[in-house]
């Protein structure tokens, strides 16, 4: 019997996927747990494998649509099979009024090959399905009824955004408001977008960028590269943050000497436990004994007060080519040993290049760390990753003559390996006394490693 591709529950809160990709075509063969598609959470692509080996017979989501959790996105078997045993869910009318258990027997053929989550959601789905609806006249739809349609995702969006339901119109089932409308709406030039008026008070309005999108040059020659979701979402994080936080960026030298000796000396015992111990490694945990200290520092803003983080859950920035980058996030990491460091950033780094991280591994951080100087960069001036009071960029190593003074107080000339750091800190939370102390520890720290 064909089987389901089932859409799972990839994370808390995940009502929703968007297909970026379908890496098989109609027809083409599978093999069991081969990848077969890409999904995309809260900036997160992952690959979703086939539960069984067979034959790709339907598509049932595009690539690039949306798909609720616990839905089917496609169907394997054998060539010979009929479609007709996997057709999709029924329309919601026609489920109402369907016998709660027959809905669960058909949906459980899939699910038990993709995800005991999505059972339990589909189970409860029919649960609720189960109960009769009362006839009543057709009401007007309020705010509060349409806002209940609204996944997690597009609502948290939505109040980022400072937008209301009524402002959009939804392009999903039902007339649902999906991620790619609210994209949509952000996109369309301010003018259009005041059409219908916020109902927020004016001091609560964050600034608007004042220049317009360029417009699509008719006389030139080019390409047209559509934007990505992942593209999207990038962006608009990036200009949130810009219009958020007033930023204020310190810059100071570090001498790595004892850091490449540490390493030097331990490296090959770290490789016995298939662990590589990267120059990150040290980097996240200096800022981990820094940020314990410096608690203004690893906190967030808010209209209460400044809220301080009790853990220091560090995200790394980890680039993907043309297709971005993503800010997986060790948590707890004032608790982790520099082997503890080093082997969770050996498997966030290779799980997010290979698109197998999970969406709640990409939440929470209370800091973020970037190494532009992997690409030759001395330093930069990274945006903040809100709601995160600062991020720090660590450029890349270069051997520099400095001036060295011995305890006897005598300087001398001496080549060492240097390293910039780049701290940018939200100034509504951090003074540059504050922010430069914080950056001085996290230098003291690195060139007096000890461990």
């Amino acid at each position: 019997m064909a089987t389901k591709l089932i859409a799972p529950r990839t994370g808390e809160g995940v009502e929703e996927l968007t297909i970026t990709n379908w890496l098989k075509n109609v027809g083409d063969k599978v093999e069991e747990m081969e990848s077969i598609l890409e999904i995309e959470t809260d900036k997160v692509v992952t690959e979703f494998p086939s539960p069984v080996a067979g034959t790709l017979l339907r598509i049932d989501v595009p690539a690039g649509s949306t798909v609720k959790v616990g839905e089917s996105m496609g169907l394997v078997g054998d060539p010979n099979e009929s479609l007709e045993e996997g057709k999709p869910s029924a329309p919601a009318e026609e489920k109402a009024s369907a016998p709660a258990e027959k809905q669960s027997a058909e949906t459980a053929e899939g699910l038990e090959a993709a995800s005991s989550e999505a059972v339990k959601s589909a189970a409860e789905q029919a649960e609720v399905k189960k109960e009769p609806i009362p006839s009543e006249p057709e009401k007007p739809e309020t705010s509060g009824e349409k806002s209940a349609f609204i996944s997690p995702l597009v609502r948290k969006m939505l109040e980022d955004n400072k937008l209301e339901p009524e402002q959009l119109t939804g392009t999903g089932a039902g007339g649902r408001i999906t991620k790619q409308d609210v994209e949509a709406y952000l996109a369309r030039p301010r003018e259009e977008s005041k059409k219908t008026p916020e109902p927020v008070t004016e001091e609560k309005v964050k600034p608007q960028p004042a220049v317009k999108p360029a417009a699509i040059p008719a006389d030139m020659p080019g390409q047209l590269i559509p934007h990505t979701s992942t593209r999207r979402q990038i962006a608009t994080h990036m200009v949130d943050s810009v219009l958020t936080s007033p930023r204020v960026l310190t810059v100071m030298e570090v001498d790595m000497t004892k850091v490449l000796a540490h390493r030097k000396a331990n490296k090959e015992k770290y490789e016995q436990d298939g662990v590589n111990l990267t120059l990150t490694a040290y980097f996240i945990a200096a800022l981990a004994k820094a940020l314990g200290k410096h608690k203004i520092v690893n906190a967030s803003w808010t209209d209460e007060g400044i809220f301080a983080y009790t853990d220091v859950n560090v995200g790394m920035a980890v680039a993907l080519g043309e297709g971005g980058l993503i800010v997986p996030v060790i948590r707890q990491a004032q608790n982790l040993s520099l082997m503890g460091i080093a082997a969770q950033i050996n498997d966030l780094a290779e799980r997010a290049r290979n698109k197998k991280l999970k969406p709640d591994e990409v939440k929470g951080g209370t800091f973020t760390l970037t190494n532009h100087g992997t690409a030759g960069s001395l330093f930069a001036m990274p945006i903040i990753n809100q709601p995160q009071l600062g991020i720090l960029g660590t450029g890349m190593m270069q051997k520099r003559a400095i001036v060295v003074t011995d305890e006897n107080g005598n300087d001398s000339i001496a080549i060492r390996p240097m390293v910039y750091l780049s701290y940018v800190f939200d100034h509504r939370a951090v003074d540059g006394e504050s922010g430069d102390n914080f950056l001085m520890d996290v230098k003291k720290i690195l060139e007096n490693w000890s461990e």
